[in-house]
C-alpha cells in the first residue's frame, strides 16, 4: 500500500469533535452537582468548585437551564436547584428501578434480621444515588441519608465499598475526578484511597465514624453477571449497635444479601 493510501485510510479512522458536545457534557455536570443540592439547593460559588469551571461559564450553563426549566434559582437564597421538568420529564421512564425491583425482597429479609437502618445505593456514573431505605425494629434508627440523596463516590460508606470492588486504577481514575468535591464532606483523596485499599482487603466497608457523629456503617458491594460493581447495600446503626463481634454478623449477613441480589437481577 501507498503512503498515501496509508495516509487517507488514517484520515478515514479520524472522528472529528460533535459539535456541541462539550457544552452538553458541562450542562450535565452542573445538573448532577445541582442534584445533590436536593431541595434545598446549592449557590453558585460551590457549583462553580465542584464542576472546575469557570463562574462564567456556569453562570451562562444556569441561566440558560433556567430558561428551558431545567433549573430554577430560589430568589429568597439565591441557590439553584434541579426544576421542576426534570421529574416531569422522568414519567416517560415509569418503571421502577430494576435492581430496586430485584432487591425488594431480599432487603425486607435483610431489614428484619438486622433491626437497624438498610439502604440500597446504586453507581451512576461519578455518584451514588440512594434508591431505598429500610427501616428497622430497633427503637434508634440512624436516618442519615434520604432515598434520591446523591453524592460523589468516594463520601458515604457506600461509594467507598463500590470503589473499593473496582479493579485499582478505575477507581483511582474516579477518586482524582471527585477531588474537588470532597472539600463539602471534609474528606480527600488521600484518605478515600486509604479507606478503599482498607476495604478492598476486608471484603467490606467498615465506616468507623459515618455522616452522623456516635455512628457506624457497615457496607458490601454489589455486582453485575460481568463483574462490576453497580451498588451497595449498606447497614448504618449507633455505635454500640455494632461492636466487634456483631459488626463480623451483620457483614455476613449483608454478603448474603448482597450476593442474593445479584442472583435476583440476573
Amino acid at each position: 500500500m501507498s503512503k498515501r493510501r496509508q495516509a487517507m485510510k488514517s484520515d478515514d479512522k479520524v472522528q472529528p469533535p460533535r459539535k456541541g458536545a462539550q457544552t452538553i457534557r458541562r450542562a450535565l455536570a452542573v445538573l448532577r452537582i445541582l442534584a445533590a443540592g436536593r431541595e434545598a439547593g446549592l449557590p453558585l460559588a460551590e457549583v462553580v468548585q465542584a464542576t472546575g469551571l469557570t463562574r462564567p461559564t456556569v453562570h451562562r450553563l444556569v441561566h440558560v437551564l433556567i430558561e428551558e426549566g431545567i433549573v430554577e434559582r430560589n430568589e429568597k437564597t439565591g441557590r439553584y436547584a434541579v426544576g421542576r421538568q426534570v421529574p416531569e420529564l422522568a414519567l416517560a421512564r415509569s418503571t421502577r428501578f430494576p435492581l430496586a425491583a430485584a432487591a425488594d425482597d431480599v432487603l425486607s429479609r435483610t431489614s428484619r434480621a438486622v433491626g437497624d437502618t438498610l439502604f440500597l445505593t446504586v453507581r451512576t456514573g461519578n455518584d451514588t444515588l440512594c434508591v431505598d431505605r429500610r427501616i428497622g425494629s430497633y427503637p434508634i434508627q440512624v436516618l442519615s441519608i434520604e432515598v434520591g440523596a446523591r453524592r460523589p463516590l468516594g463520601v458515604s460508606s457506600a461509594g467507598v465499598a463500590i470503589l473499593a470492588a473496582m479493579p485499582a486504577h478505575e477507581a483511582r481514575k474516579i477518586v482524582t475526578a471527585n477531588e474537588v468535591r470532597f472539600a463539602p464532606y471534609r474528606t480527600d483523596a488521600a484518605t478515600v484511597l486509604t479507606q478503599i485499599a482498607v476495604a478492598r482487603r476486608r471484603g467490606y466497608n467498615l465506616r468507623e465514624v459515618g455522616l452522623v457523629q456516635e455512628t457506624k456503617s457497615i457496607s458490601t458491594w454489589i455486582k453485575t453477571a460481568d463483574n462490576r460493581p453497580i451498588a451497595a447495600l449498606t447497614v448504618s446503626a449507633v455505635r454500640v449497635r455494632l461492636g466487634p463481634r456483631r459488626e463480623h454478623e451483620v457483614a455476613e449477613i449483608l454478603l448474603e444479601a448482597a450476593h442474593a441480589i445479584e442472583r435476583a437481577a440476573r
